[in-house]
């Protein structure tokens, strides 16, 4: 059985630049990082048709972010790889990046974020890695920082992966200790590939949880990709990758004073396979 990643190494030292690159070459990492962040974004029930400001914790190479902006969102990530963060400044996310350890503590003003999202990161907190770490203590530091920086009606979603029970209590208490509400989603109980945990946390009082995917809950609803699908539909937005999109997307990072290629009439054409 392979061994989980933290318990290899440190974060910093794990994603070097090798582990990192995968992140930009290797598309079945990139697409299960895009479904796990588009069902995190889904569980945030943003209002629609709004832009919001969101913070994305263990941001690695932007690959969440690039979701939040295809969404319309503007964000920030913070991250403890610095290699991970190259690889986002190569691919021009739009989001402000951070380099800094969330077991410190999140250094925002408070009320700064519309929502957070969190993609394979938040086991990492339950690994003392030095001396001086004590789980406990780190995530009650990260979760009540996080909670300051959040709005007063905002959600945090965390796709992570407990390594057994006692992981998710230990986890789940410390946010509460914190201030937030909410509880455990999981999608796919019953499967042994597609099982995701999310964790799903409220500042603004206890709501009902959003029903899982997979379940009976859920077999009377539309699937979540064809909703998707729908909700795109329905706000009029471009395709991605389409040429529409890539103009907008241009255009946002030149408002932003970004350095970015002049239009042409190849811009966004589909390439041949030949070259």
């Amino acid at each position: 059985m392979a061994r989980r990643p933290e318990h290899l190494a440190p974060p910093e030292i794990f994603y070097n630049e090798d582990e990192a690159r995968k992140y930009t070459n290797n598309t079945r990492i990139i697409d299960i990082q895009v479904q796990m962040c588009e069902r995190a974004i889904e569980l945030l029930a943003l209002p629609d048709d709004e832009t919001c400001l969101i913070l994305d914790v263990g941001c690695g190479s932007g690959l969440s972010g690039s979701v939040l902006e295809d969404q319309g969102h503007a964000w920030v990530g913070v991250d403890i790889a610095k290699a991970m963060l190259d690889v986002a400044v190569e691919r021009e996310v739009e989001g402000d990046l951070i380099l800094t350890d969330m077991g410190q503590g999140m250094p925002f003003k408070a009320g700064t974020f519309d929502g957070a999202v969190s993609i394979s990161a938040l086991q990492w907190l339950c690994n003392a890695d030095k001396k001086s770490h004590v789980p406990q203590k780190r995530l009650y530091q990260f979760f009540s920082t996080l909670f300051s920086s959040l709005t007063r009606n905002a959600r945090a979603v965390f796709q992570f992966y407990p390594e057994n029970s006692e992981q998710i209590e230990l986890i789940t208490a410390q946010a509460m200790k914190a201030g937030f509400y909410g509880g455990l989603v999981v999608d796919y109980p019953n499967s042994t590939k597609a099982k995701k945990y999310y964790l799903v946390l409220m500042t603004g009082g206890a709501v009902k949880l959003p029903a899982a995917l997979g379940t009976e809950e859920d077999s009377s609803q539309i699937p979540y990709s064809r909703k998707r699908e729908l909700a795109h539909n329905a706000r009029g937005k471009p395709l991605k990758k389409s040429r529409e999109w890539v103009l907008q997307k241009k255009e946002r990072r030149r408002q932003q004073g970004n350095e970015t290629r002049s239009d042409s009439r190849y811009t966004a054409r589909k390439r041949s396979g030949r070259f």
